[in-house]
Parts: C-alpha cells; structure tokens; sequence
C-alpha cells in the first residue's frame, strides 16, 4: 500500500519535472546547439551518479557484460530520439506544435506496454484515459486551433513526434528489465552510451559550445541546471523506482500530467495567459489521474487483504 502511494507521489514529481523540458530547451536555444544542450546536462548528471553506481555493482557480482547490450538498444531507439530528435524538433517548430504532438505520448506508450508487455486496459483505465484526453484537449485548444502545420515547421514536427516514439519506446523497454538492474544503473548505462553516440555529433558541428561557458547568459545556465538536475537526474530515479512498482500502462496514463503541469510553468517563465477551457482541462487531466491513482490503491490494498486471508 506505501509502495503503491510512493510510487504515484514519484510519478507526479516526475512530470513536474519533465513539464521544464521545453522551456529549457528555449532558454538555452540562443547560445546551446541541439547536440550540446543533451551533451552537457547528460555528461554532469552521469558523474553525479558514479558513487552510486559504483555501489550498487560492488554489491551485484552477477552482471555480464553481454547484459549491457539491452541498454545500446535502448540508447539508439529510446535515448536518443527521445532526447535529441526533441530538442532538434523542439528548435524547428513551435512550442504549441510541440506540446500538442507530445501529448500522443500516453498514448503511444500505452499501446506498446500492450504489445510489448502483454498488460491490459481495463474498464476504469480506458475511463481515465479519455477523461485525460479531453481534458488535455481542452487545455490545448487554443493553440489546436491556431497550430501551423505549414512547410517551415514540418520537419520540426516529425522530429517531435520521432521523440516522442522514443521516449515510449524507452519507457516501455525500461519497464521490462526493472527487475534485473538498480535505479542508477539502468539511467547510468543508458547514458554512458548516449554520450559515446553524442560526442562525434557536439565535436563536429557544436565544438565551440563546450568551451564558452564564459559567455553564458544567466537564462542558459538556468535552463542547463534544471535540465541537468531535474530532466536528466531527478526526475529519471523517480521514474525509475515508479516503474518497480507501477504496470507500463498506469505510468503512460500520468504523463497527461506533464501537460496540466507545463501551464503554470509557462506563465510563470514565458509570461503566457491561462484560458478558462485551459484552466477547466487541467482540472480534468488531474481528476484522471487522481481517478486511477485512488482505484489501483484500492485494488493493491484489496489483492493484500485477499492474500492474508489466504495465508491465514
């Protein structure tokens, strides 16, 4: 019952943090290429996990280095779209083209947690799922409306949408090796191959970004630290230990969150005006997953009663 609830409060923690993502991303667009901007916070998150990792392979003598190719496939299909076809996409388009594409990411990651990792949706799931849906809609009408899908954004938009496959992908595969690695290993081997993928890109195209640091305006290391402590450190634990815990398909369902949650960030940090349909949809988004959240407890505290009957 604790773990259950822990596991949502990281969940929703979790979105918060990743709702920074794209305002990060313009924060640092004028003096940080596409590459760098996932290079650095990457890199420095990496070395704050050392001590970490180091610890959890002392204890674990078992890992084989042929296990490590799980987390190659994940840096090349799940990371690095995710990261780095997001950022490229994200400085192609708009912010409102890429908010709403990013919200195909529940579902996306639902439908794969199906395929992949046979879960079901039940009755209360789909529920809560179309709640979420309206009420993110409703939240993105106005620029559903005005959304430019015109030539000058549409390689942009694929690049977002590309991401947005990956961080699916990435979640759902994650999901499926939990049980095998730590926390800090799985989100340290992850990254230890996505900098050996990156370096070649920052080297040729962004070297003079590494060493300007000098020259940065206090918005672009605003936008580096949070994303080097919240998007790529944080943010990715508590992801992590949810996932432990959590079936795919009920991580996927609080991503609608990332939405409800990037609304207050944008007027607090661009300045944007909160709509009454905006305000109204967040609502709906957090009562879906307040909906679900309060069911699953309900059933893990029912399945524990069972079984201690059972056992008596």
């Amino acid at each position: 019952m604790k773990k259950s609830l822990l596991s949502w409060s990281a969940l929703f923690a979790c979105n918060l943090m990743w709702s920074l993502q794209f305002t990060c991303i313009k924060l640092v667009q004028d003096q940080v290429g596409a590459f760098s901007t996932v290079f650095i916070p990457m890199v420095i998150a990496t070395i704050f996990m050392l001590p970490f990792v180091y610890k959890d392979i002392r204890q674990n003598k078992n890992r084989k280095l042929g296990d490590l190719k799980v987390f190659i496939l994940l840096a090349l299909v799940g990371q690095f779209p995710a990261q780095v076809l997001m950022t490229l996409g994200t400085q192609q388009s708009t912010a409102s083209n890429g908010s709403i594409i990013s919200l195909t990411l529940p579902v996306i990651s639902a439908l794969l947690a199906v395929v992949l990792l046979k879960e079901k949706m039940n009755g209360l799931r789909w529920l809560s799922f179309f709640i979420a849906i309206i009420g993110v809609s409703l939240c993105s009408m106005k620029d559903i409306l005005g959304v430019d899908t015109n030539t000058q954004y549409l390689m942009g938009n694929i690049l977002i949408f590309a991401g947005v496959l990956g961080s699916g992908f990435y979640n759902t595969m994650c999901k499926k090796i939990a049980h095998q690695y730590t926390e800090m290993e799985m989100l340290f081997y992850s990254y230890i191959f996505m900098i050996v993928l990156l370096f070649p890109f920052v080297w040729h195209y962004e070297g003079n970004s590494i060493t300007q640091f000098s020259s940065f305006t206090s918005n672009t290391w605003v936008g580096l630290i949070l994303l080097t402590v919240f998007h790529n450190f944080l943010s990715m634990i508590l992801f992590f230990k949810a996932l432990k815990n959590l079936e795919a398909i009920q991580v996927a369902l609080s991503n609608f969150l990332i939405t409800f949650f990037g609304l207050p960030i944008a007027v607090i940090f661009l300045g944007e005006k909160l709509s009454l349909l905006s305000v109204l949809g967040g609502l709906l988004v957090l009562v879906s997953t307040i909906l679900i959240t309060l069911w699953e407890y309900k059933q893990q505290v029912k399945s524990e009663l069972d079984s201690g009957i059972l056992k008596t």
